[in-house]
């Protein structure tokens, strides 16, 4: 019986998981932009909502 696992090389194993904690600090760095422009727009989301709907809603129905 032959066995093929093990093929991959400790570099590449590395080179994989530091591309994955670059993608979840890159992930972590835009949760805290949103965040923060969520915040700051905060009492204005209901009325960007509103506003998106009837764009869409214009656009549908091809008033827009």
């Amino acid at each position: 019986m032959h066995d093929s696992r093990g093929k991959l090389e400790v570099e590449t194993l590395l080179k994989l998981v530091l591309g994955l904690v670059a993608v979840l600090l890159v992930l972590e760095i835009l949760e805290a932009v949103i965040g923060t422009i969520a915040e700051l727009f905060g009492p204005f989301v209901l009325v960007i909502q509103l506003a998106i709907a009837v764009l869409i809603v214009l656009w549908l129905l091809d008033r827009l």
